[in-house]
């Protein structure tokens, strides 16, 4: 009995967990590939809602690669690898600014621990806001600017609530009407809970997002 030797050919990766691989043959395209990256092109502050291994992350690595061949500035945070319930306020800030810093590749150009401690009079909401304003607009001068953050359902697991941090998001929203800079700023929202699920003063801070079907 003679057995195929070209059976590799037709071999399918299958994968349980976690984002694929950019151009993983498994990957199904659906409507809101397409829906974000159109709507992060527009600028539109935007969240992906759905339940959980629903390729969400899969879908992020394919929107940021298609932005950054677009000449895009992008940076990935996944909000569970930087706090617990043990996490401080001001670890989790310092945490999200670390990760820009990482992501943005500002290694060797921005002495994040110089920075840090400049910051010290200041909350450490205040730390990010000056870390948007002062280090990665004025780093990336021209280019557009998308942040993703996953997980977004993590910050309940947190001991304190982050409604400033939402608040954060929607000032830099607002400050396009009066600072052109914060029109090359945009954000992606990903997880299992819409952004209004997650502040508890939903009267002082409503985002301005749009819902995208995944």
């Amino acid at each position: 009995m003679q057995t195929d030797t070209n059976q590799t050919d037709s071999f399918y990766e299958y994968q349980v967990g976690g984002s694929l691989r950019i151009n993983a043959p498994s990957y199904v395209v659906r409507h809101g590939d397409n829906q974000l990256y159109q709507a992060l092109l527009k600028g539109d502050f935007s969240y992906v809602l759905n339940t959980r291994q629903m390729g969400k992350s899969s879908l992020r690595v394919r929107v940021k690669n298609r932005l950054q061949k677009e000449g895009y500035r992008c940076a990935s945070l996944d909000l569970t690898s930087i706090g617990s319930e043990t996490t401080t306020p001001i670890q989790w800030y310092k945490g999200l600014i670390w990760e820009l810093w990482r992501g943005f590749n500002f290694i060797g150009k921005v002495n994040l621990k110089a920075w840090w401690s400049e910051q010290a009079d200041f909350s450490p909401i205040q730390r990010l806001d000056h870390f948007i304003q002062d280090i990665l607009l004025k780093s990336i001068p021209s280019q557009p600017i998308v942040i993703f953050i996953d997980e977004i359902d993590s910050v309940l697991g947190l001991s304190f609530a982050v409604d400033d941090f939402w608040a954060l998001i929607r000032f830099c929203y607002n400050q396009r009407a009066e600072n052109k800079e914060y029109n090359r700023l945009t954000f992606a929202l990903f997880g299992v809970a819409t952004p209004s699920e997650l502040i508890q003063a939903k009267e002082r801070t409503p985002l301005i997002l749009v819902q995208l079907s995944n």
